[in-house]
């Protein structure tokens, strides 16, 4: 627990600092990065492994795979369409990233890096520019019809397309803002806790006693961020699934 003097540092979870040694140092590789390049190989060693075995009665590997496939494949096809099929790897490799990025981060000394608001908004650029290129290559010039709506009368174009710009463009920071400060405060909260529990333990005979009601939050709070975990994941790819099908569909 990072405790100074009678203040709770709970923001230190967040630092990063260069590992591997020189190479780490050179190259400015901190913990977050070791911790995206698990999760890339984590989440290709789940689908490889669920995609060798194919047997037909599975595994808890291989059905945790296909659970996650299937979830995917259903989310894009709802939301998008029969037209979406070929967005499904774009969508189910960012569900992915943020779903290990989050799950990772409740380990003992691992590294949350979705808890920081660059990653979460290069996610965010990444599906916001992958969403309007592909709404350009389908439409053309018709795509900025998308900034006015048809039947509206043209004397409130100069109050409706300032405000479906600023709506559009808001994307990014809605998708990104969301996540980041999901995490953030759910660690946060996490470590004040912990950090109650190693304090009031320490007070003598009653502190067992006194302590028990911090642990019993903090058991709780890991269940809950376990749950919000997979729901912000869950959040990230159905809202590019959505903002996929007015790509798709231009309305």
């Amino acid at each position: 627990m990072a405790v100074e003097g009678k203040t709770i540092d709970a923001l230190s979870q967040f630092e990063l600092s260069p590992v591997l040694g020189i190479f780490g140092d050179a190259v400015s590789f901190s913990q977050s990065n070791l911790f995206m390049v698990i999760a890339v190989a984590l989440t290709w060693y789940l689908m490889k492994t669920t995609a060798d075995r194919g047997a037909l009665v599975p595994g808890r590997l291989q059905a945790l795979g296909e659970s996650a496939y299937g979830f995917i494949a259903g989310m894009v096809r709802d939301q998008v369409g029969d037209e979406g099929k070929k967005y499904f790897p774009f969508v189910f490799s960012v569900f992915m990233f943020v779903l290990f990025g989050n799950l990772l981060g409740m380990l003992p000394y691992a590294f949350t890096y979705t808890s920081h608001i660059v990653v979460t908004l290069t996610l965010a650029i990444v599906v916001w520019v992958a969403v309007t290129v592909i709404a350009i290559q389908r439409h053309g010039m018709h795509f900025f019809s998308y900034f006015f709506p048809e039947g509206a009368p043209v004397w409130l174009a100069p109050i409706i397309i300032p405000v479906e710009i600023i709506s559009y463009l808001s994307r990014m920071v809605s998708l990104s803002v969301r996540l980041f400060a999901n995490m953030v405060a759910g660690h946060v909260m996490l470590k004040v806790f912990a950090t109650f529990v190693v304090l009031l333990g320490g007070l003598g005979a009653v502190g067992p006693f006194v302590a028990a009601m911090p642990l019993a939050v903090n058991v709780a709070l890991v269940g809950f961020e376990f749950l919000v975990a997979f729901l912000q994941a869950y959040v990230f790819a159905i809202l590019t699934s959505i903002y996929l099908h007015d790509a798709v569909h231009l309305h």
